[in-house]
């Protein structure tokens, strides 16, 4: 018997053994198709020797160094390189160990910020419905997913919440996209207005929103505005880039494609590609000159803040993306799982939407297309898709609670950026599988 503490003590899950390029491989010997990432994480595929070699080097070179005494250079060479090709005005890199290390450090660093300038009384953060930030306290508190949040909410600190953009669900029949996304990022403004505009620090939003909603993208001119509101009453503007960031989207940053810079950014996934668990909270210029002007310490951080095998294999990544030119791949990538999509599932009377940017789509699922009526709950249909996919050798990302944590149906689809048509073919095969069977039951 196991005595590891599972996701689910009512699952039993295959021991993996091994990976290479697109695949994983169990302790049976069957192969999967990781069409996943696992979650948005394996960008590169697994078994990449380049990687692997860096971080082999590293822990002949140095395992460990505690940031309160030492930086490292692969530290110092990893945060150099995001900078560099990271948006204007973000110059400094927190280098943590996740994804939930990495908003949690933004909340914190928004909130002292505000402090250190003497408007203490900034406190607030909005977020968006149906978001997904991290699951310590602060960013289970930002993201908007009812079910992850509705156990713990005693817990949680109070961050107010207003709609997403979500074109799909919430565009009107006769409003225009533009419309619709000034209509959205209105919501944004008024809840300043209501909280007070100057007791507002932040406000916090996926460029493009993963799990929850499943890889959807604002629509143009949403995140524009939203910068103009966030500039106009002094509120920072954070983005969660940890599941749609470094080449996900097409673009190393994923605002890149909404042509806005934050005041503070978090990566993680992508950025260490599976082979080390690192994160990263990046910030502007401005913030970090006004910690250091002030008590000049942040007042946060954890052991393995910067650990330089981590970094290392970050360092790694990046590089690789950038080296190779998987950023531009994931774009034609892309663009050929989309058509294979559509191809295959345009028509299908149980998808309502197919949506996403680069290699990060989403398919809804709908009972009925012409209304958009969701398929019941308890009908289980995203648990349903991610046994038989497994079953079938491919590794998916079903959710439920699309539209409200309850209702509604997607699987989210985050291949690595080495995908070749081959694996698209067999990618879309399985899917179909897997969709007809879980529909069937």
């Amino acid at each position: 018997m196991s005595h590891i503490f599972p996701r689910h003590t009512k699952v039993a899950t295959p021991v993996a053994v091994s990976g290479n390029g697109c695949y994983l491989y169990d302790s049976t010997g069957k192969q999967y198709l990781d069409a996943s990432g696992g979650a948005a994480v394996s960008c590169l595929g697994h078994g990449d020797v380049e990687v692997i070699d860096a971080v082999k080097k590293q822990l002949d070179d140095l395992a460990f160094a505690h940031t309160s005494f030492l930086t490292s250079e692969p530290a110092e060479q990893l945060a150099d390189l995001l900078v560099e090709h990271a948006p204007d005005g973000i110059e400094k890199v927190y280098l943590v160990s996740g994804g939930s290390e990495a908003t949690e450090a933004a909340i914190k660093l928004a909130r002292q910020y505000f402090v250190e300038k003497g408007e203490d009384k900034r406190r607030h953060l909005i977020a968006r419905q149906q978001s997904y930030h991290g699951n310590t306290i602060g960013a289970l508190s930002a993201g908007g997913n009812v079910w992850r949040r509705q156990q713990f909410a005693p817990l949680l600190i109070d961050v107010t919440h207003i709609a997403p953009c979500f074109e799909y669900r919430l565009r009107e029949q006769d409003e225009s996209a533009e419309a619709y996304g000034l209509r959205a990022a209105q919501e944004l403004e008024d809840e300043i207005l209501r909280l007070g505009p100057d007791t507002v620090m932040a406000f916090m939003a996926e460029p493009v929103v993963g799990a929850t909603l499943g890889a959807v993208p604002a629509v143009d001119g949403y995140f524009k505005r939203i910068r103009e509101i966030c500039d106009e009453y002094g509120v920072l503007l954070i983005l969660d880039e940890v599941m749609c960031g470094m080449g996900r989207t097409g673009y190393l940053y994923a605002c890149e494609a909404d042509g806005v810079s934050p005041d503070i950014l978090c990566i993680a996934k992508g950025l260490g590609g599976g082979y080390q668990p690192i994160g990263a909270m990046l910030c502007s210029g401005e913030i970090y000159a006004t910690i250091k002007a002030g008590s000049g310490f942040f007042q946060h951080g954890h052991t393995y803040l910067g650990h330089p095998v981590a970094a290392a294999a970050g360092l790694a990544v990046v590089s690789a993306i950038l080296d190779r030119k998987l950023v531009p791949r994931v774009r034609e990538a892309g663009a050929e799982l989309e058509t294979a999509l559509h191809a295959k599932f345009g028509q299908h009377p149980n998808v309502g939407d197919i949506r996403g940017r680069g290699l990060f789509f989403g398919i809804e699922l709908v009972q009925n297309r012409e209304t958009k009526e969701p398929i019941g709950a308890d009908r289980r249909i995203a648990a349903k898709i991610k046994a038989t996919a497994m079953a079938n050798g491919l590794i998916c990302y079903p959710m439920s609670g699309t539209i409200d944590g309850r209702l509604g149906d997607h699987i989210l689809l985050a291949p690595p950026y080495i995908l070749e048509d081959h694996h698209i073919d067999e990618l879309v095969t399985k899917l179909d599988m897997a969709i007809s069977t879980a529909l069937a039951s």
